[in-house]
């Protein structure tokens, strides 16, 4: 087509020797136009023309175009940030306010939250459990040889009790959880999105927060507090044991968790577990939910939401620790 246009093209410009209209006159037009074959010039085939030079002169602007806002969004980093700062802080809250609205209203399936308690809680159970157990006696193995030398037999079981219950065993109970549940879960669901079966149901007029992200909070939220009970008995137990494998009396381990620990402190701890829960939950459901790439991008999905569920969980346990104890930090 190029080389048809190219043997029609005639200029008529008297710059490029135009031939003289009548009476002499050169023709002033600048653009080209396109003879036809009686000799006349034709106004449509020169429009045609003229959108083709344009399309042609769009197509290779439009790389450098693309390079260039390429170059102006990197060129501000710290601005990309805060942007997907703020996106994720308001994304994460927009779900939880969702699923809180099903469950408010009774649409949550209870056979899918059942099935969700069962993978999410009971299946992490041995994790959080050797976890803890392990924990307690390296922690203990460490604190009762120092007490021990200050004769402090009084205070080791009180003050490992006490430990674990507001802070050790929330804490570890938490991470072993969004280690195993949160990855899974936004394994699974960024599975269903680039598979598009998310898409096949939004087609089906089903809700996905509804259908996945709601059995899965209420899931999290109820279970996280059994396993942090578990964390505590099970940091509890490794403690005793190897404080009385290093000559600290059962008796006197026992009098002394009795006398500093509370009820109290053990429900300061389930407390932090119930916001733990909720954290991972909405994290790992959000990440889930925007994964794109393919499988690549359900690993970096499954990376991101272990890591931001790890690192909120240690970041909410320093303002719950204050929160909780009624105390609170000034900064001189």
């Amino acid at each position: 087509m190029r080389s048809i246009i190219a043997g029609r093209l005639r200029p008529v410009n008297a710059r490029h020797g135009a031939r003289p209209g009548p009476g002499g006159a050169r023709a002033t037009r600048s653009f080209f136009a396109i003879r036809t074959p009686l000799g006349f010039t034709s106004p449509a085939a020169s429009a045609r023309f003229g959108r083709l030079q344009c399309l042609r002169s769009f197509v290779y602007t439009k790389p450098v175009m693309a390079t260039t806002a390429t170059a102006s969004r990197r060129a501000a980093p710290s601005d990309g940030l805060t942007v997907r700062a703020l996106a994720f802080v308001g994304e994460t809250w927009l779900l939880a306010l969702r699923s809180l609205g099903y469950l408010f209203r009774g649409r949550l399936s209870l056979r899918d939250t059942l099935a969700q308690m069962a993978a999410i809680g009971v299946d992490s159970l041995p994790i959080v459990v050797i976890t803890a157990l392990s924990t307690g006696a390296v922690f203990a193995f460490y604190t009762v040889g120092v007490f021990l030398r200050f004769g402090a037999v009084q205070f080791i079981g009180g003050t490992l009790t006490l430990s674990f219950l507001l802070e050790l065993g929330p804490v570890l109970a938490g991470v072993a959880v969004a280690s195993r549940s949160g990855a899974a879960i936004a394994a699974e669901i960024g599975s269903m999105v680039v598979t598009e079966q998310v898409d096949a149901l939004r087609a089906m007029a089903v809700p996905p927060v509804r259908y996945l992200v709601g059995p899965r909070l209420v899931a999290c939220v109820v279970m996280m507090p059994v396993c942090g009970l578990f964390s505590d008995a099970a940091g509890v137990l490794g403690s005793f044991l190897m404080a009385a494998a290093q000559g600290v009396p059962q008796q006197a381990f026992l009098d002394s968790a009795r006398n500093f620990a509370t009820e109290a402190d053990l429900f300061k701890g389930l407390a932090k577990t119930a916001w733990f829960g909720f954290t991972i939950a909405v994290v790992a459901c959000q990440q889930g939910l925007k994964t794109r790439g393919g499988a690549v991008g359900v690993g970096r999905s499954t990376t991101a939401s272990v890591v931001m569920c790890v690192v909120l969980i240690f970041v909410a346990d320093f303002f719950l620790a204050q929160v909780l104890s009624g105390a609170s930090v000034s900064f001189r």
